[in-house]
């Protein structure tokens, strides 16, 4: 078998590392896990980025959950599920930012006081279904501009987390579409 034979710049300009720098890297901080030399972002603010995000889909799920326990009148049997999928659909979110962090050397911040503080969205009860839907809404276009913009600010230097987070936002695009189409139901 033929060994690489390339430069050991590391990363220099596109340039592969050779196979012992590579080795030698990896021996050096190990007990930071997945968070290598190469990782080139912030990852204080990148933490926090991903606590504050990991609040607003918390907040979500409880939104969500209050609307569908709450849900009431001719469509919303209909509606209701929606709400539940979308607060699985977050509660997913919610693991994945959580297990992100730890992977970056940090800890899911879960206290219940501090999360509506750090919620990018609001915890609005809505007093019926047409209100409910629409203060979903409005949660689901703020997480779109704030992941938009988290997935901006992190460019190349993160793109594990920013992979994560372009899903995530996808879902995010998603939901603000299927609570569209259920205001204009709601409207018709």
């Amino acid at each position: 078998m033929r060994e690489r034979i390339l430069p050991t710049e590391p990363r220099a300009n596109g340039v592969l590392s050779d196979v012992e720098t590579l080795r030698d890297r990896a021996r050096k901080n190990v007990e930071q896990g997945a968070v290598t030399d190469g990782y080139k972002a912030d990852r204080e603010k990148v933490l926090q980025l991903l606590n504050d995000a990991l609040a607003t889909e918390l907040v979500c799920v409880l939104r969500y959950k209050r609307h569908y326990y709450m849900a009431t009148g001719i469509h919303a049997q209909s509606i209701a599920a929606e709400f539940l999928q979308h607060a699985a659909e977050e509660q997913g979110h919610a693991d994945l930012l959580a297990e992100r962090i730890v992977q970056l050397g940090g800890e899911p911040d879960l206290d219940p006081d501090k999360l509506s503080g750090r919620s990018h969205a609001q915890y609005v009860p809505g007093k019926d279904l047409a209100d409910m839907i629409r203060e979903d809404l409005v949660a689901e276009r703020i997480a779109i501009d704030s992941y938009a913009e988290t997935i901006r600010y992190l460019g190349n230097d993160d793109p594990t987390t920013r992979r994560m987070l372009e899903g995530i936002l996808a879902t995010e695009e998603e939901h603000a579409e299927d609570l569209t189409s259920l205001l204009r139901g709601q409207r018709g």
